[in-house]
């Protein structure tokens, strides 16, 4: 009899979990998510062509600094520097072929110190892809700044998040309609950046948004105080001017004539 009650109480919660799900990919603001996530994973360029392009407008030697690789086959091993280094911890990647296997914090006071052998003091690139929240973001950021040369750019991965899902700050919470697709907070650190620094920024409409953080008054500075609570809603009703959005040609165009 007790196995009984138990098989019909099964039962009962399959058919549950049969119904939420069916009512779960139905709804109108799920099928948006998934829609928005499958449109930006077909965007072109990535962020290795951006960079590579960046690097490309360099007449000599180019030193290329990579903040959170994960697997080098996504991003470092596609960038053409004449001399690149990578910094990870190894938390999502246990191979973790990088130079230095620690964090992005640790790495900056090391370079600060004098304390790390075989590399560079200053790059001409550097790109932030680490722990996706704001406020890692942004000191990578600053730090990234203090051995940025003049001429130098800072780049940035998942800065326009496509929807509140995708922004969430918990990468583990994976139970919505943005799945694995993560971007964080790191819109908030690049935004603040704008906000802040005496530096310019543009935020090119693909992979994600690859944002670029110029020491140069290249791209459009973000005009009054802007929103210092940095809220997601407000962001996305204001995004191309938040988040100065624009295409690749018009980017290249702004750094050809730059450059």
């Amino acid at each position: 009899m007790l196995r009984e009650i138990i098989e019909l109480m099964d039962i009962k919660k399959t058919k549950e979990h049969y119904r939420f799900g069916r009512s779960f990919f139905s709804d109108p603001s799920v099928i948006r998510v998934m829609e928005k996530t499958a449109r930006e994973i077909q965007k072109t360029p990535k962020r290795f062509d951006v960079i590579n392009f960046l690097l490309s407008r360099f007449p000599d030697e180019t030193d290329y600094l990579e903040i959170g690789v994960r697997n080098p086959a996504d991003n470092f091993d596609r960038v053409q520097a004449t001399n690149k280094w990578s910094v990870d911890p190894g938390v999502e990647f246990k191979s973790n072929p990088v130079d230095f296997q620690i964090t992005s914090d640790e790495f900056f006071d090391g370079l600060k110190a004098g304390t790390l052998e075989n590399v560079v003091a200053e790059f001409d690139v550097i790109f932030i892809d680490g722990l996706h929240l704001a406020e890692q973001v942004y000191r990578d950021i600053q730090n990234a700044l203090a051995v940025l040369k003049p001429n130098g750019f800072i780049v940035l991965h998942d800065c326009n998040p496509p929807t509140e899902y995708h922004s969430r700050e918990d990468f583990y919470f994976k139970f919505s309609p943005a799945k694995k697709f993560w971007n964080g907070t790191t819109w908030k650190g690049y935004y603040a950046a704008r906000r802040n620094l005496t530096i310019t920024g543009t935020c090119i409409d693909s992979d994600w948004g690859v944002g670029v953080l110029s020491k140069k008054e290249m791209f459009t500075p973000l005009k009054g105080d802007g929103n210092p609570f940095f809220e997601y809603r407000i962001m996305a009703d204001n995004r191309e001017e938040f988040l100065n959005l624009t295409s690749f040609d018009d980017f290249k165009a702004l750094v050809e004539k730059a450059t």
